[in-house]
């Protein structure tokens, strides 16, 4: 059990660590901890809990410790799991704000701000195109996509009306 919780201590700390972006960035980064070098979830298991948390409000990387960190090793590997998960973050968040409020209108600092933020960018489409052809593929698929795309693009709608709209569109088609 000690082994299993100092474990879940170091793969979600290096989550936490490595997960610039946030949200859908860091998912190949939990995929190759909890799935490839772990083995606690199985790579069904992992989509199946990547739809999940899609489904849930609040941080990915959140739900996955607690997850994963459940199925390992009970209410200790949650505790532990979110430890390593938000020390990080946290840690560098207080920082940050302590050096932005001194150096935010430098120059160097805006450019590499700039810089990271495009590096986001691409991560992002880059998982998008993931997750789309990981999961089971059906022509209602593209449905979705196209409506949500629709929702947020074009009328401008809150994210939180449009989860709830696909999920009555689901209720219809699928």
């Amino acid at each position: 059990m000690i082994t299993t919780l100092i474990k879940l201590l170091i793969s979600f700390f290096k989550v936490g660590a490595f997960s610039f972006g946030g949200a859908y960035s860091l998912i190949p980064l939990i995929e190759k901890e909890a799935v490839d070098l772990n083995h606690w979830l199985t790579p069904d298991e992992f989509l199946k809990v990547l739809g999940m948390v899609d489904v849930f409000p609040g941080a990915i990387s959140i739900k996955y410790a607690t997850f994963v960190g459940y199925k390992a090793a009970g209410i200790p590997g949650v505790i532990i799991a979110n430890l390593g998960n938000l020390f990080v973050p946290v840690t560098l968040m207080i920082f940050a704000f302590i050096f932005y409020s001194k150096f935010e209108k430098n120059v160097y600092v805006e450019k590499a701000f700039q810089g990271v933020k495009f590096a986001v960018v691409g991560m992002v489409i880059g998982i998008m195109f993931q997750y789309f052809f990981k999961s089971s593929f059906q022509w209602q698929s593209l449905i979705f996509v196209a409506v949500g795309l629709i929702l947020i693009l074009t009328l401008k709608l809150h994210p939180a009306f449009v989860v709830i709209a696909e999920a009555l569109l689901a209720l219809i088609i699928l």
